[in-house]
């Protein structure tokens, strides 16, 4: 069985004038991921590997989630593939996975990630907010053969 938990990067700020790539977490985004750390821990949600797109924000996000899960900073990769909106360059990523990962976390953008979600899980969600969780159990040993999974539980910051 494979495990993939799909986190959307927390709220950034667009009051600097630097690329898309470079833009900050703003404080509500900090607090957010802060919250659904805590919430993650709570559930004993421990990735064997995190994957993060090198975007400021959302390594931010992977790297204040690693605090309270228990997840080694330096086991955190980051790749420019996940800097994307579309969905099919994210499930890309997720399909040339190792075999021997049997859970991901991704951090990674909307719109892709939401549709992600809906194409991958049982639930359908017209918007996974920012610093959103989502986690989708798959009955098969390989990534590359990922199909439709469950949709084992969905965390968002107004839920907590």
């Amino acid at each position: 069985m494979k495990k993939l938990i799909l986190v959307r990067h927390g709220k950034s700020s667009w009051e600097f004038d630097v690329r898309d790539h470079d833009r900050p977490l703003i404080q509500k985004g900090i607090d957010d991921a802060h919250s659904i750390g805590r919430a993650l821990k709570e559930i004993h949600t421990l990735p064997d590997l995190i994957l993060s797109s090198t975007a400021a924000r959302a390594l931010q996000t992977a790297t204040i989630l690693t605090e309270y899960i228990d997840y080694e900073l330096k086991k955190l990769k980051i790749t420019r593939k996940l800097y994307t909106f579309n969905w099919k360059e994210q499930l890309e990523v997720i399909k040339n996975l190792s075999g021997d990962v049997d859970s991901c976390m991704i951090v990674s953008h909307n719109h892709g990630l939401t549709e992600l979600a809906g194409i991958l899980g049982s639930e359908y969600f017209s918007n996974v907010p920012t610093t959103g969780v989502v986690m989708i159990e798959f009955s098969t040993q390989e990534w590359s053969k990922i199909e439709k999974g469950n949709t084992t539980f969905h965390l968002f910051p107004k839920n907590i």
